[in-house]
């Protein structure tokens, strides 16, 4: 506006807009770190996002540990992943994975690919992965198998290829997680949020699952729980809170957690009732 000074707008009643862009790089490093330091994301795996504003692509970290992903690490990719404009810092090698799951299935927000040690025994044994407790619900009806050996034969099992992302995304189908024989996990979310409640539940309910084995028969999820428990867990309420959980945690093991302010104490004043004698 003429004749406005810098910072006079805050007095004129008129609000600063907030970078969309800006805020989901914030929000996407978080998560890479947030989902490292619960335990499932080591110095491999990673997570993306897709852009705030442009459906055509989607963001991701150059290759580095996920706990180490910072905001200023985030590139735009295009869903062919191809980056948008090139640095010389090194990219992961299985952005297929994000960009060809993105085209298959438009509602998809948010990919989490990881190797979380709950995880591989059911990557490696073929043993079907269950939801055994209602968080575990997550999951959903289903956690579909895929093995590049159907397709591609003997490969070094990293889904560097277009056409292997593909293909994962095609055994993805409508559900929201798959499992790589041999390799790994797979997890999808509408957004970022709920990406990350899932990725960590699901490897939480596959520890479970194990650990149950160990004293008996495992009694899963019936189909109608898993809809009913899934549904509930996944509201914007039960989200929020994990996520805020998860928030606190990263911030103390990072030593940034902020305190919160002492409720300043109450004046002494005069009591308006009268003291009973003794």
């Amino acid at each position: 506006m003429p004749g406005i000074k810098p910072g006079m707008t805050k007095y004129l009643g008129e609000k600063s807009v907030p970078n969309k862009l800006n805020e989901a790089r914030k929000q996407l490093a978080r998560a890479n770190r947030m989902i490292a330091n619960e335990g499932v994301l080591d110095a491999f795996g990673h997570v993306t996002m897709r852009h705030p504003t442009d459906p055509g692509r989607y963001l991701m970290s150059y290759s580095r540990g996920p706990e180490l992903v910072q905001p200023e690490d985030i590139l735009e990719f295009t869903l062919d992943s191809q980056i948008v404009k090139p640095v010389e810092m090194r990219l992961y090698g299985e952005r297929v994975i994000h960009g060809e799951i993105y085209k298959a299935r438009p509602e998809v927000n948010a990919v989490c690919h990881h190797h979380a040690p709950s995880i591989l025994p059911f990557c490696i044994s073929g043993a079907e992965l269950k939801p055994v407790y209602h968080l575990g619900a997550t999951i959903g009806e289903k956690a579909p198998f895929w093995d590049s050996r159907d397709e591609f034969g003997d490969t070094s099992l990293i889904v560097a290829k277009p056409e292997e992302g593909a293909s994962l995304a095609r055994a993805l189908g409508s559900h929201w997680i798959v499992l790589m024989r041999r390799h790994g996990a797979t997890v999808a979310g509408k957004t970022l949020e709920e990406l990350t409640f899932r990725t960590i539940y699901t490897a939480r309910n596959a520890a479970m699952q194990i650990q149950a084995h160990t004293l008996g028969t495992v009694s899963p999820l019936n189909a109608a729980e898993t809809a009913l428990a899934g549904e509930y867990n996944l509201r914007p309420g039960p989200v929020a809170r994990a996520w805020e959980y998860w928030s606190v945690r990263l911030d103390k093991a990072e030593g940034t957690v902020r305190k919160r302010a002492a409720k300043p104490a109450r004046r002494a004043g005069k009591s308006t009732k009268s003291k009973r004698k003794r």
